[in-house]
């Protein structure tokens, strides 16, 4: 038994030296619940602006069809796939606000708490305990296949926290529902909760971002059908991304606040007197 435990931690501590050297590395012994792959291998660089994504996730607008999902079976309240960055031409992404459920899909589909969880996810078997994946209702996906290839890179704002991810899966219940990530990610996210199949984070504070088209997605040498197997490119996508959308978005919000108002200032002040003016001539002509 003793020989048994020294092995296991052996080969734990081969593939954690292995990816400190290359960043490549057999990930199988991280399938386990709770010795998945550390925060550090997928958390966003510290300097990027957080509060300038998960604020204009919050403001997004745009509804595109089929976009609209209650937050978990039986609830009322409901979460919008906002299409507001669609059109940036670069770092172009959907995004939502919602809780997190858990998704055990793949091989870890008999995971804790977990009854009705399937051994395929999308675009392979993935290991919910070892791979950060989010989710996306089903028909959102059939409806938007052209941007959504599979294993696009996602990031996802919780607890203060940014973290990358890949699109692993899609919710297929009756109703679909939003706001779903991998094991790993939600523990990732929310490790003091206790989160399984069955308890979700309830809290409707979680921003999504996934990123589109086919130069968003993870490239076949950095995973498998179960693993990502190249954290560091998953990271150095991810970061390139988000700071092409922010940028974006920094720029979207400081055009709208720039725009001349035409009853503001000596501009407005002389629009007003011709309007009156104006206003004065109809009403003796009358």
């Amino acid at each position: 038994m003793a020989l048994k435990s020294a092995s296991s931690l052996l080969t734990f501590y081969l593939t954690l030296g292995s990816f400190c050297l290359g960043n490549t590395a057999d990930m199988s012994a991280f399938n386990n619940p709770g010795n998945g792959p550390p925060a550090t291998y997928f958390a966003a660089a510290d300097s990027l602006p957080i509060s300038v994504l998960r604020a204009g996730a919050a403001a997004a607008s745009v509804v595109q069809k089929d976009a609209t999902y209650p937050f978990s079976l039986g609830s009322s309240e409901t979460s919008t796939i906002h299409s507001d960055w669609l059109s940036f031409k670069e770092g172009a992404a959907l995004s939502w606000v919602a809780d997190m459920d858990v998704d055990c899909d793949g091989v870890n589909h008999n995971c804790e708490g977990n009854g009705d969880g399937q051994p395929q996810t999308n675009w392979g078997a993935l290991s919910a305990y070892a791979v950060p994946y989010i989710v996306i209702p089903d028909r959102f996906l059939v409806a938007n296949k052209d941007i959504l290839p599979g294993n696009n890179i996602a990031a996802v704002i919780c607890n203060g926290k940014m973290y990358y991810g890949i699109l692993g899966d899609s919710n297929g219940d009756d109703p679909q529902i939003a706001g779903e990530a991998s094991w790993l990610m939600a523990r990732t996210c929310f490790p003091k909760e206790n989160l399984q199949g069955n308890n979700a984070h309830s809290s409707k504070d979680v921003t999504y971002i996934l990123f589109t088209g086919k130069g968003a997605v993870l490239p076949d040498n950095a995973m498998d059908k179960t693993y990502i197997t190249d954290f560091g490119t998953l990271r150095s996508m991810g970061d390139k991304l988000v700071r092409a959308l922010a940028s974006n978005v920094e720029t979207s919000t400081l055009s709208e606040s720039a725009a001349p108002s035409l009853w503001t200032g000596r501009e407005g002040i002389v629009m007003m007197i011709v309007v009156l003016f104006c206003a004065v001539l109809v009403t003796l002509a009358l």
